[in-house]
């Protein structure tokens, strides 16, 4: 199973929340994830941004793939 980090979202219409997920990578933008890793709110001020990068860490170095999008928000997370 190729599991991948990538954004799962859980807001309203027009109030967009992301959740920073590990999912197989087959599965729906809103299938059932393997574990939470942070969350991401791109409508904030500040654009909120909490990820558990111990966690993010373990699951890159098991061999998981990153989403384009996760990996600059975890760029953005590690130079803060």
């Amino acid at each position: 199973m190729a599991v991948r980090l990538r954004l799962q979202r859980i807001g309203k219409p027009k109030k967009p929340y992301y959740r920073l997920v590990v999912i197989d990578q087959k599965s729906k933008r809103d299938g059932q994830s393997i574990e939470i890793l942070g969350q991401y709110d791109p409508m904030a001020l500040d654009n909120k941004l909490n990820i558990n990068m111990d966690r993010v860490n373990y699951w890159l170095g098991v061999g998981a793939k990153v989403s384009e999008t996760v990996a600059v928000l975890i760029k953005k997370e590690s130079s803060v």
